[in-house]
């Protein structure tokens, strides 16, 4: 097994336990890729296209069916 280089190396002053966890920590978070886009909602044109369930038959269904829903 070979030695490798260190990811990060420390140039000057002498960081404690606790900022070296917070610079990997922020390192980490950074080369992790952004979350997918949530789907846009859609518009009331294109709703008013997706199929509904229609009127059913029964008393005053006729009426019911030319009425917007």
């Amino acid at each position: 097994m070979s030695a490798e280089e260190p990811l990060l190396r420390v140039v000057r002053g002498v960081p404690t336990a606790e900022e070296l966890a917070a610079l990997v920590g922020a390192v980490v978070t950074r080369s992790r890729p952004a979350a997918a886009p949530a789907p846009a909602a859609a518009s009331a044109w294109a709703r008013s296209g997706r199929p509904t369930i229609g009127v059913t038959a029964g008393p005053g269904a006729w009426r019911a069916s030319g009425l917007p829903s």
